[in-house]
């Protein structure tokens, strides 16, 4: 029996250890990203909506050839796996890291806020630029464009619209958190892949990629304007961020509880 417990002691050893490292990995990478100045913050946001935006390209031809939104989000994946790479910043990847360094003493709220606004300001307005000359240079995606994003501006707020945007949160920030449980490149490659095909691939609405989706038909003359992207985008943010902080997030926080107070305490907060 001793030997049994041992035996079992030690394999929940290196799980523990594992938990860990990756909080100590979050806590540290989220108080560098929180302590940037507004030209870092703002810079990096721009880069990641470039990113992102490349990924909805791929995602416009692929849907333009096979009409399957699964396959397009597997081409979309590229745009989320140069953002692992690139170490770019992407709104919506904003909860779980940051806002563990804040609730670990490692950062203030202003901060938070800070990151939050300036990259998802810099995230629509390279996106936004990128789309532009997108659809100046395949003019034949056009009509994917307005097709794609008729999708997302003719959906008002209802329980199905609220829980795709709740779910959104969840699976991006599910990502983040996946990506951050391992140092392997291709793990997180991996992850990017998997959070591309449940985002883009099952059209859950996510306020940044599909925000692009949007402006790429705006560019291209849709049927609406951009008074209607907003009427769709404010309900989106608000429900992704609750999906990403209030489940995936708050479960990390009461499962590094522990951890947390003891960071707290050697910051002195």
């Amino acid at each position: 029996m001793d030997t049994a417990r041992q035996e079992l002691g030690d394999s929940e050893g290196p799980t523990e250890d594992q938990l860990q490292d990756a909080f100590d990995t979050i806590v540290s990478e989220g108080a560098q990203r929180l302590h940037r100045t507004w030209r870092e913050v703002v810079t990096t946001g721009l880069a990641g909506g470039i990113e992102v935006a490349t990924g909805v390209l791929l995602l416009f031809a692929v849907y333009a050839e096979t009409g399957s939104h699964l396959l397009a989000g597997l081409a979309f994946s590229v745009g989320f796996i140069a953002l692992v790479l690139a170490r770019s910043e992407l709104f919506t990847e904003g909860f779980l890291v940051p806002v563990t360094a804040v609730v670990a003493g490692r950062a203030r709220v202003a901060q938070l806020g800070k990151l939050w606004a300036g990259t998802l300001a810099g995230n629509l307005v390279g996106g936004w630029l990128f789309m532009w000359l997108v659809v100046r240079a395949f003019p034949e995606l056009r009509d994917t464009a307005v097709q794609s994003a008729t999708h997302f501006v003719d959906s008002p707020l209802t329980l199905q619209s609220a829980s795709l945007a709740f779910l959104a949160g969840i699976a991006i920030t599910l990502m983040t958190r996946m990506q951050h449980g391992t140092t392997s490149d291709p793990a997180k490659i991996a992850a990017a892949v998997a959070g591309a095909l449940v985002l883009a691939g099952l059209q859950l609405f996510h306020s940044i990629l599909d925000s692009l989706i949007v402006f790429a038909a705006l560019h291209a003359g849709a049927p609406f304007g951009y008074g209607d992207w907003l009427a769709w985008f404010w309900y989106t943010t608000l429900l992704n961020m609750a999906g990403g902080l209030l489940v995936v997030t708050l479960l990390r926080l009461v499962r590094s509880k522990d951890m947390i107070e003891e960071e707290r305490a050697a910051a002195g907060a």
